[in-house]
């Protein structure tokens, strides 16, 4: 084999070399990771959709689920710039290394935001439920929630600052996207980004399914003796209950995706993260799963999708159809 055909840059004598693999696994990557960016990509989209147009769907817990759709919809398209880096080999330059993890942290790091406000939306809709509907408000969530997306965009802008005011400046070679953050950096990131909304996330649902358990059971043992106001009661609260239980296994999939990436991209050998990671894939598939969850739990989002794949949604006043 010829040596050049190694290098990413074969003219260049400080060019990285190439990632040499069998053509069928070559192949295999590339079909896997596009298809993989495909179906986040309509799966998200499909949600997004779903949420914005039908009324009834404009709850806080749903303009939460949209926030997150829109970070695992951004996660579809950053799997293109994996796609490219099968091979090992960087082609957009400097500056757009730079860029995609300024994007890259600044979306993980919404996500985990938002993963905080569903859990506080959870806590507050089960644990304080008179006082739910007048604390959490469909304006105050698309507040929170852009306060969330702002602060990620702004603080890891200035976590990578270096990194875009010197593009380049932790290559090793020509053809390489690695990036790097000073030790403070990496703490403050570590402590706003994963362990502090974890302790909370988690802090949060014991409590959740503390109560979610007893009511469970208080609900089971006055069967019986329910009129009918309380058993309309019932039915909201056992709407709250599942809605608790299916926000916790997507929380539970999230970490189970985040914690491999954050171990890579906080503790990396000095301090230099690589944009080819095998844990940088783990959380891109965790944006695949989470509308199947939906799917699967949730018959609202079964019927919207198969209204949106009709065509029903361009009828007038399908945004008013009742999916529940």
């Amino acid at each position: 084999m010829n040596f050049e055909n190694e290098l990413c840059y074969p003219y260049l004598n400080s060019s990285c070399r190439k990632t040499i693999l069998p053509p069928s696994v070559s192949m295999l990557n590339y079909v896997t990771l596009s298809l993989i960016s495909f179906l986040t990509v309509i799966f998200n989209l499909l949600v997004i959709i779903s949420v914005c147009h039908f009324r009834k769907l404009h709850s806080p817990t749903n303009i939460l689920l949209l926030s997150l759709a829109v970070s695992d919809c951004m996660v579809g398209f950053l799997i293109l710039f994996q796609i490219m880096l099968i091979e090992g080999c960087w082609y957009l330059g400097d500056i757009m290394c730079a860029l995609y993890f300024v994007s890259d942290y600044a979306i993980t790091s919404a996500s985990v935001g938002t993963m905080v406000l569903i859990s506080v939306d959870r806590y507050m809709a089960i644990c304080y439920p008179l006082s739910y509907p007048s604390k959490v408000t469909a304006e105050r969530t698309k507040l929170f929630a852009m306060i969330c997306w702002i602060s990620s965009v702004l603080f890891h802008s200035l976590l990578l600052k270096k990194n875009l005011q010197q593009p380049g400046r932790y290559n090793s070679c020509s053809g390489e996207c690695v990036v790097g953050v000073d030790y403070i950096g990496g703490i403050f990131d570590l402590l706003l980004s994963f362990i502090g909304p974890v302790t909370v996330i988690i802090i949060l649902y014991v409590r959740v399914f503390g109560v979610v358990v007893s009511q469970a059971r208080a609900m089971q043992s006055h069967v019986a003796v329910v009129s009918l106001q309380d058993s309309g009661r019932a039915t909201a609260r056992k709407s709250e209950m599942k809605a608790a239980v299916v926000l916790g296994i997507v929380v539970v999939v999230f970490l189970i995706c985040t914690c491999p990436y954050y171990c890579v991209t906080l503790m990396a050998e000095d301090d230099g993260v690589s944009a080819s990671s095998l844990a940088f894939l783990l959380f891109y598939f965790n944006s695949t799963l989470n509308p199947l969850i939906y799917a699967v739990f949730y018959p609202w989002f079964r019927k919207s999708v198969k209204l949106i794949l009709t065509l029903q949604i361009l009828k007038h006043g399908s945004c008013d159809t009742n999916l529940f």
